[in-house]
């Protein structure tokens, strides 16, 4: 396995790129990373396991290291697929870390277009920088990939960055979810973007808009969203009991729980380890973020349980004020209103933004940090 570090520089990705289009010709297995502990938790002295091109590593929700196993077949059939969903083949701008999955697919999708990628380098995002890395792109359809957090920035700041996310005649915006009314703004600002679905072991998105690529299955059983197709990894890094709780007779059941629609449709719902079980009410802190997000002068909420000797779990709400920030209260009320008495958070506080861990994740241990303990409205 060929370990490559990854410092944001554009001769790095140069070397990843390179790599990757040797492993999906039969070379070595990749592994690129940022963080040294988490490159040696791969083990990347011993052999790769079997038909893998590359190894992605995370540190996942709970902390424990974990290595995705992909081989060349998936990462194909993946890119193959969103560019049939695209409209065809372009050339693509990486503005996510390589290292994850959501990134390194710009790779493998610029390799199969014959196409160069564009960069947008260094560290954090600024909408400056995206425009100018935007300009380097000089062919089409142009493409990019976004996390939704990248989306807001560019829709608050209104300037050359806003100007150049409408040239892209596509930006899959994936990693977390996508909200209505963050929808609502990209359509209004003319911005064209596909909101995606998918993780490590989908090989990137797999559910464009609510529908599968092709080649992709999605079963939804007992609200537990399972997927199965080509573009699925082959299991874990060294853990084969890992892979052989989530890996099944060519299905992979994800974390996530999901209602399948009469017309087809996939909805994703939220994790199944969001559920709060507080005064014996189970209650879903997807829903009472979409809720949250819904009210004015709301621009994100995060919900989390904290323990609570009298509720068991007491729910608790992290939000970003889009202004100036309402009063708790009412946020409170409308919560009630809508889902009932033991949806509505005890606590509500607010900060300039949600604390993330990895491309757009939101870091829930994070959130549960910020709040005392505790459980005063």
């Amino acid at each position: 396995m060929r370990p490559l570090p990854l410092d944001g520089s554009p001769e790095a990705l140069d070397t990843l790129k390179a790599a990757v289009a040797d492993a999906l010709g039969g070379g070595p297995a990749v592994l690129p990373f940022t963080d040294p502990a988490l490159r040696d938790a791969m083990a990347p002295g011993e052999p790769a396991e079997p038909d893998t091109a590359v190894v992605i590593a995370t540190s996942g929700s709970t902390g424990a290291p974990k290595g995705v196993l992909l081989s060349a077949r998936a990462l194909v059939a993946s890119a193959e697929a969103t560019h049939v969903r695209l409209g065809g083949p372009g050339q693509w701008l990486l503005a996510t870390p390589a290292h994850y999955i959501g990134g390194l697919q710009v790779l493998v999708r610029s390799l199969l277009a014959g196409t160069t990628p564009a960069y947008l380098t260094g560290h954090g995002f600024r909408p400056d920088d995206f425009a100018a890395a935007a300009s380097a792109l000089n062919g089409g359809p142009r493409y990019t990939a976004l996390v939704p957090t990248q989306l807001v920035r560019l829709l608050d700041d209104g300037g050359a960055g806003l100007a150049a996310a409408k040239t892209f005649d596509g930006i899959v915006v994936g990693a977390a979810a996508t909200s209505a009314a963050l929808r609502e703004r990209a359509a209004e600002a003319g911005v064209r973007i596909v909101p995606a679905y998918g993780m490590s072991e989908t090989a990137s998105g797999c559910v464009y808009d609510g529908f599968p690529l092709d080649g992709v299955r999605v079963d939804v059983e007992g609200e537990r969203v399972r997927i199965a197709g080509d573009v699925l990894a082959h299991g874990y890094r060294l853990r084969p009991d890992l892979t052989a709780e989530s890996f099944e007779a060519g299905w992979f059941t994800t974390s996530d729980r999901g209602v399948r629609h009469a017309d087809g449709r996939i909805e994703v719902l939220g994790r199944a380890d969001d559920m709060i079980n507080t005064g014996g009410v189970k209650v879903s802190a997807n829903a009472i973020e979409r809720c949250l997000a819904a009210q004015p002068g709301v621009r994100d909420a995060c919900v989390v349980g904290l323990p609570d000797a009298e509720w068991g779990e007491a729910v608790v709400a992290l939000v970003v004020p889009d202004g100036e920030p309402r009063e708790p209260d009412e946020l409170r009320a409308a919560v009630r209103a809508e889902l009932g008495a033991a949806s509505t958070p005890k606590r509500v506080e607010y900060a300039a933004e949600l604390p993330l861990r990895g491309p757009g994740k939101i870091d829930r241990a994070a959130v549960k940090a910020r709040f005392r303990p505790g459980s005063q409205g």
